[in-house]
C-alpha cells in the first residue's frame, strides 16, 4: 500500500496535531501486520518556503518529498482550487492520500482520507484565526462527504462529525493516539509545580485557570508555581500580560514551547496537570500525564472525560471556583492523588501507537474499498 501523508503539521514543532502526525508515521513504519500487499510504503509530503523536511532518523524507511511552495500559497490552491494534485507535486503514484486536517489533499487517483481532530472551528469560529476561519467552516462539510474515509481521534469527535456534518458512521474510523513510552515516576515531587501544557490559544481556556489561581493565591501561602508550557499565540497576549502583574506576578511562569525530548522531564516535575480546555478532540497531555503518574484536573467537556475516565477530577470549564477547589483537593489529599495516579496507569495502558497503526491501516482498507465502489458505480 503506497501512502502519502501530509507531514507539514510536524515540520516545525510537534504540538498536538504535529505530535500525532509524527507518532502515527512512526507506528505505520513499524507495523508488522500480515498484509497481502506487504508492509505499507510511506511517503512524507512537506512544502514550505523556508522550513525544510530532511530525512528523519526516527522514521527510517520513509520517503521524503520536500517542496518549496509557501504554506499559505499551497493551502489556498489546495482548499480553493483543489490543485495541484499530490501526485503531481510528489512525482509519484499513491493508493492513499492522507490529510492530517479536515480538508482533502487533492489527488488524481489515490483514495482520500482526512483526519478530523475536532470541530471546534465550526461550533466556535471566534476561537480560530487566519485560514482556518477562512476555509474550514465553509468547506469541511463538502470535503467530509467526498472523503473516502474520515479518521477521528475519539468517540466524542466521531459523534460530532455525525451530528454536525451528517456523515454516516461507516465512513468514520476512530484512531486514538497512543501513550508515550515514558517510564512511570516513583514519587511526586513535594516542591513541584502545577502544569498546564498546550498551545496558548482561546479554546484552551487559560483565562479561567488564571482566575482559579488568583482565588487559590488569596486563600493559601503554600501555593506552588503554575507553569504554562506551550507556544503562545497572539490570542494569549492578555494572559501573558496578566501574569506579569499582581496578584499573579511571581506565581505563574510561561516557559514556551517544550521540545519532545524535554517533555518526560516536564511531566516528572509536576505535582499535577490542569487541562481546562473548552473542547478537546482528544487531550494528549492528559494521556501523557497519566502515563508518567501525574494526577489530573480536567474540564468535563469534549473528549477529556472519555480519555481520563475515573482517573481524573472533572470540573466545568467555566467555573473557576470549582477548578480552584479541585486543584486544592489534589494538592492536599495524598490519598486521592494516589488513587488518581493508579487509575491513570490503567487508563493509559489502553492506548498504544501500535493499535493506532492497526486502526489507521484498517481505515485505509475501507477507503480503498469505498473508492473502488464509487468508481464502479460511476
Amino acid at each position: 500500500m503506497r501512502i502519502v501523508i501530509d507531514y507539514r503539521a510536524a515540520l516545525k514543532s510537534r504540538s498536538g496535531v504535529g505530535e500525532y502526525t509524527h507518532q502515527l508515521v512512526r507506528a505505520l513504519l513499524k507495523a508488522s501486520l500480515p498484509r497481502a500487499e506487504g508492509p505499507p510504503n510511506v511517503t512524507l509530503f512537506s512544502s514550505s518556503s523556508k522550513d525544510r523536511l530532511l530525512d528523519q532518523p526516527e522514521l527510517p524507511g520513509a520517503v521524503v518529498v520536500d517542496r518549496r511552495v509557501p504554506v499559505s500559497v499551497l493551502n489556498y490552491a489546495w482548499h480553493r482550487l483543489e490543485w495541484p494534485s499530490v501526485e503531481l507535486l510528489a512525482g509519484a503514484v499513491f493508493d492513499i492520500a492522507h490529510s492530517m486536517h479536515p480538508l482533502l489533499m487533492p489527488a488524481r487517483s489515490a483514495a482520500q482520507v482526512v483526519t478530523i481532530h475536532d470541530l471546534n472551528f465550526l461550533t466556535h469560529p471566534e476561537r480560530t484565526t487566519a485560514e482556518i476561519k477562512r476555509d474550514y467552516p465553509s468547506l469541511v462539510g463538502d470535503h467530509a462527504h467526498r472523503a473516502d474515509q474520515i479518521v477521528v481521534v475519539s468517540e466524542f469527535t466521531a459523534a460530532e462529525v455525525q451530528r454536525l456534518l451528517n456523515v454516516p458512521a461507516e465512513q468514520i474510523s476512530v484512531c486514538s493516539p497512543g501513550a508515550p513510552p515514558w517510564p512511570k515516576r516513583t514519587m511526586a515531587p513535594r516542591d513541584g509545580y502545577v502544569l498546564f501544557f498546550g498551545t496558548l490559544e482561546l479554546r484552551k481556556n487559560v483565562g479561567t485557570l488564571l482566575d482559579a489561581w488568583e482565588q487559590l493565591a488569596s486563600m493559601r501561602t503554600d501555593l506552588p508555581t503554575l507553569l504554562l508550557a506551550g507556544k503562545a499565540t497572539e490570542q494569549a497576549a492578555g494572559w501573558l500580560e496578566r501574569i506579569e502583574r499582581p496578584p499573579l506576578k511571581g506565581l505563574v511562569k510561561h516557559v514556551g514551547y517544550v521540545a519532545p525530548d524535554e517533555r518526560p522531564g516536564l511531566y516528572a516535575g509536576a505535582r499535577l496537570l490542569v487541562q481546562p480546555s473548552f473542547e478537546e478532540g482528544f487531550g494528549l497531555p492528559v494521556l501523557e500525564a497519566m502515563t508518567v503518574g501525574v494526577p489530573v484536573v480536567a474540564a468535563n467537556a469534549g473528549a477529556l472525560p472519555e480519555v481520563g475516565g475515573d482517573a481524573v477530577v472533572l470540573v466545568p470549564p467555566t467555573d473557576a471556583r470549582a477548578m480552584a477547589a479541585a486543584i486544592a483537593q489534589l494538592l492536599d489529599d495524598d490519598a486521592l492523588a494516589t488513587v488518581c495516579v493508579e487509575r491513570g496507569f490503567v487508563r493509559a495502558s489502553h492506548y498504544s501507537w501500535e493499535r493506532t497503526a492497526e486502526t489507521t491501516l484498517a481505515a485505509y482498507d475501507r477507503a480503498l474499498a469505498r473508492r473502488a465502489k464509487r468508481r464502479g458505480a460511476a
